[in-house]
């Protein structure tokens, strides 16, 4: 699908404001993909810094990011916040994701700290589901008033222990049963096509096309 932006959006430079190298390798893929005509430039390319993330949810945290991005830059901004849901857990890791077992960013207790957690929910032959949430925000300016927001919910079961090579995050934790594959197991393109980033994205896409 290709999306005209109108004239609010159609500066031909955008900021991503993010830093996280895998979710910057899947936004640059996916917009490629879509024809955008716009020039993703992410934060970290104009020195700017991260936010200070402390909404109470993914769609103010998103917000406050892409503000934070375009505010500093004079351009255009959008901003993911992103993470993975266990209901039997309250919904945590929820927005804190990135930073669960306390460091941000690091993959690997962040994934040993939620085997750890579900460990004694486990049922024999009972899977534990969770889902990864994505929320955008496109603001066109840093006191946009109106940010163009889209969402996308991944649904699958969290593992024992991690499968696959690929991915970020949870991924090698995120089981799909309709693939029989973690998202760590898939390919770039499988990915795309399903996961939550892909979804809000679409979802942002048609938004665009319709203004």
């Amino acid at each position: 699908m290709t999306a005209t932006p109108n004239s609010d959006t159609a500066n031909p430079q955008w900021v991503l404001a993010s830093n996280n190298k895998g979710k910057l390798n899947e936004f640059k893929r996916l917009f490629n993909a879509a024809n955008l005509n716009i020039d993703i430039v992410p934060q970290g390319e104009l020195n700017i810094d991260d936010a200070v993330e402390d909404g109470l949810s993914f769609i103010e945290n998103a917000i406050i990011k892409a503000r934070h991005a375009s505010r500093i830059s004079g351009l255009p901004a959008i901003a993911d916040d992103s993470g993975l849901c266990v209901p039997a857990l309250g919904n945590a890791p929820g927005i804190y994701s990135a930073r669960y077992a306390g460091e941000h960013g690091n993959d690997a207790n962040n994934n040993a700290k939620l085997i750890a957690d579900l460990k004694p929910l486990r049922q024999a032959n009972t899977p534990i589901a969770g889902y990864f949430v994505c929320v955008l925000a496109l603001v066109r300016h840093a006191d946009d008033p109106l940010p163009i927001i889209a969402q996308g919910l991944w649904q699958g079961e969290i593992l024992e222990a991690p499968q696959g090579e690929n991915g970020f995050g949870y991924d090698p934790l995120f089981w799909v049963p309709d693939l029989q594959l973690t998202a760590a197991a898939m390919t770039a393109e499988q990915k795309n096509k399903i996961s939550h980033r892909g979804l809000a994205i679409n979802s942002l896409l048609q938004q665009l096309a319709n203004q």
